[in-house]
């Protein structure tokens, strides 16, 4: 069910998108006319909002673009991630129904992999000594078995204050039911706690499954304080350099949310800087004919893939966050932490330009996940660093410009990559210092492969029916050797690929996401019941959008459904057509289980679980790729001619050199390193690259050399 509504006519205000890496920050600022400036700054991990802050004003000045001139600001984040991936959340707390102080802990007694003795299931964020009980019970039904006894809620307000505690995560079994005792118990412990930070699970969360709403709901809990004071201090610090525009934040489902939300729940932005890229691809592909994707993000510390079909990036409606690769699996579950929250299908490895190689204890060569970072950064950038990393490995292979990175504004140092290299690769392996450069590429690359097949493969997609679209500071770097191990023929490198999942973000629209349970069985559901809660949920939408400025001709309302086979314990998300129907919801229920898992349970009852909302503030401001024309800086580069060694074992041979700007409609025939100030192009032998439209390129892979 979906209301199209008609846009108003789009506007072109000035409006900065902003991608905080794990090596540089990201800037691009959409200007009138199309034109976009952009800017990478080396990211500053103690606050990634000194970065910004600076290579805003920088930006802002080359432009000649007044602060107060910017009317919107939209922030791709990495602060959630960080803050649980380095275990520094806020002391937090759960406060649940008597006798399941457990069910954090116990999870769904499943293990990423069924025959890995050395797994460790990762640690609770909440401790079980601050796990503590309160006394009450809903039913099922949503009827009070046993009424909420409030002295224990003042109890474990108490001893929270007493252990230091600084937030605490609200879970009441059947809750999602009725959240009349979860709001009370909340209420009670912001008057007797107000410094404590308090989420609701019935406030982020109002759906079945105990497990998923309990880790969401501390999840959130415990970002809280660290999203809350980071947010904060961003405007703080935009607000001094003259920039007072509203500040919109990149979730993880590839919308955009207000800055209040984001403080309130951050467990929505736990994947907020992947999903800008995504969303830019989404939009840039059906502007060049392209509208099955495979997305490849490569940046200084990790590399993501996600796949977009038919112009949308799939989706999933829960993932695990962890450590290594991180991939919303169906199959795949307990190597981390469980977030029942809507997101882009998005799989990650830490595998980028700063993952740093080794030779481990066994003799076998190592790429990432550990990472130097923007600082001190590869030892090319002369900062410290003394072993190599997968930036130092390109540079000795000559696919990088030897004197400096960033359009001239980084200088390096190509002997520092050759020394590293030599020391903790080469020599420990007896190989060539080439040979070794090639193995720390190759095996960078096997693992880059390994995230696309996690989003391809491992849900029935065959990677070499898509072509590839690379962006990030190294995925035009990678792109074509990562296609070829997966067998695939065409490789799209988008406009201002470097800083692309900021210019993403600037593609983006409003969104808030609403679920209500109505679990029951499909042959018994009243039609009435169900127009009831869409007409409840759209009035909502309607109302938080109106609260973010969009009025009724720019809202869209996406309804859906989680709908399963009655007894199981997950479920599929189904569009639901125009006027909800049981046998039609259940025609299209089969058909997408017959997609998913390759077989349906004919006659079997279906149920169901939850009806779902999404409404889309449609921004008539997004940037347009069909309109895109790019600053002079944004196509500059090196000019001549390099040695280059692109196959191992092959003597280096001498590559041309070109700017973007000399690109056109005409092939380009490998080999070939194209250089702009954001990212550097391989084109290998036997490839050709030309000028597609919207700024994209495009490389048709010829057969490659023996490795």
């Amino acid at each position: 069910m979906a209301e199209t509504p008609t846009s108003g006519t789009p506007s072109a205000p000035i409006r900065l998108g902003v991608d905080v890496g794990g090596t540089f920050t990201d800037l691009v600022l959409s200007l009138p006319g199309g034109r976009l400036a952009l800017s990478k700054v080396t990211t500053t991990p103690h606050d990634p909002g000194e970065a910004i802050a600076a290579g805003t004003a920088a930006l802002l000045a080359e432009a000649g673009i007044a602060p107060a001139a910017v009317q919107e600001v939209v922030h791709g984040t990495t602060v959630a991630s960080n803050t649980i991936l380095q275990r520094v959340g806020a002391r937090t707390g759960l406060l649940t129904t008597h006798g399941f102080r457990d069910v954090l802990e116990i999870g769904r007694i499943r293990t990423p992999g069924m025959f890995d003795l050395a797994w460790r299931k990762p640690k609770p964020l909440v401790p079980r000594r601050w796990r503590l009980e309160a006394r009450e019970r809903i039913g099922a039904d949503g009827g009070v078995v046993l009424p909420l006894q409030e002295g224990s809620v003042r109890d474990a307000a108490a001893f929270f204050l007493a252990e230091g505690v600084e937030a605490v995560a609200l879970c009441f079994i059947n809750s999602y039911a009725n959240p009349a005792h979860e709001l009370r118990a909340a209420a009670l412990l912001r008057g007797a706690a107000p410094g404590l930070a308090v989420t609701a699970s019935c406030e982020v969360l109002p759906e079945i499954k105990e497990y998923e709403r309990t880790s969401t709901a501390v999840v959130n809990a415990y970002l809280l304080p660290a999203m809350r004071g980071y947010l904060a201090r961003l405007r703080e610090r935009l607000a001094a350099i003259g920039v007072t525009a509203p500040v919109q934040i990149m979730a993880s489902n590839g919308a955009m949310i207000g800055l209040a939300l984001a403080q309130e729940r951050p467990v929505f932005a736990v994947a907020s800087g992947p999903a800008g890229g995504v969303v830019g691809a989404a939009r840039l592909g059906p502007v060049i004919g392209a509208r099955d994707i495979i997305v490849f993000d490569m940046g200084g510390t990790t590399a993501k893939a996600a796949l977009v079909e038919d112009g949308e990036p799939a989706t999933v409606t829960e993932y695990e966050f962890r450590d290594g690769i991180s991939a919303p699996s169906r199959f795949i579950k307990g190597g981390g932490y469980m977030l029942k929250v809507p997101a882009i299908d998005i799989a990650e490895v830490g595998s980028g330009g700063g993952s740093l190689a080794k030779v481990d204890a066994g003799g076998l060569l190592v790429v990432g996940p550990e990472s130097a970072g923007g600082f001190p950064g590869p030892a090319c950038y002369g900062q410290g660093t003394t072993r190599p990393t997968v930036t130092d490995a390109n540079m000795v292979l000559g696919l990088l410009n030897p004197q400096a990175l960033a359009g001239g504004s980084l200088p390096v140092d190509a002997a520092l990559s050759r020394a590293a290299v030599e020391q903790h690769v080469a020599r420990p392996l007896g190989l060539s210092l080439l040979d070794a450069a090639h193995g720390i590429r190759l095996v960078a690359n096997l693992n880059m492969a390994r995230a696309i097949r996690a989003v391809t493969v491992e849900r029935g997609k065959d990677p070499r029916d898509l072509v590839l679209m690379a962006f990030g500071g190294g995925g035009p770097l990678h792109a074509v050797d990562v296609a070829r191990l997966l067998g695939m023929k065409r490789v799209l490198i988008s406009p201002v690929a470097g800083v692309f999942s900021a210019a993403g973000m600037l593609a983006a629209d409003a969104a808030h996401e609403f679920v209500r349970p109505l679990l029951v069985p499909l042959a018994q559901v009243r039609p009435v019941a169900v127009a009831d809660a869409l007409a409840a949920m759209a009035a909502e939408g309607r109302a938080a959008l109106a609260m973010d400025g969009y009025g009724a001709a720019d809202v869209a309302l996406r309804f859906a459904a989680d709908v399963r086979y009655l007894g199981q314990s997950s479920q599929l998300t189904v569009p639901l057509p125009a006027g909800f129907d049981a046998a039609t919801l259940r025609d299209a229920f089969e058909a997408l289980y017959l997609t998913t898992f390759s077989y349906v349970a004919a006659g079997e009852p279906v149920e169901l679980v939850n009806l779902r909302l999404t409404a889309v503030g449609l921004a008539t401001t997004r940037l347009d790729f069909a309109g895109l024309t790019l600053d002079a800086r944004a196509m500059a580069g090196a000019e001549g001619t390099r040695a280059v060694s692109f196959a191992k074992g092959a003597a280096p041979v001498a590559t041309r050199l070109l700017p973007r700007a000399a690109l056109g409609e005409a092939p380009i025939a490998g080999p070939a390193i194209i250089e702009s100030y954001d990212t550097t192009i391989v084109v290998p032998p036997g490839c050709a690259a030309r000028l597609l439209g919207a700024g994209c390129i495009g490389i048709e892979l010829g057969e490659a050399a023996d490795a």
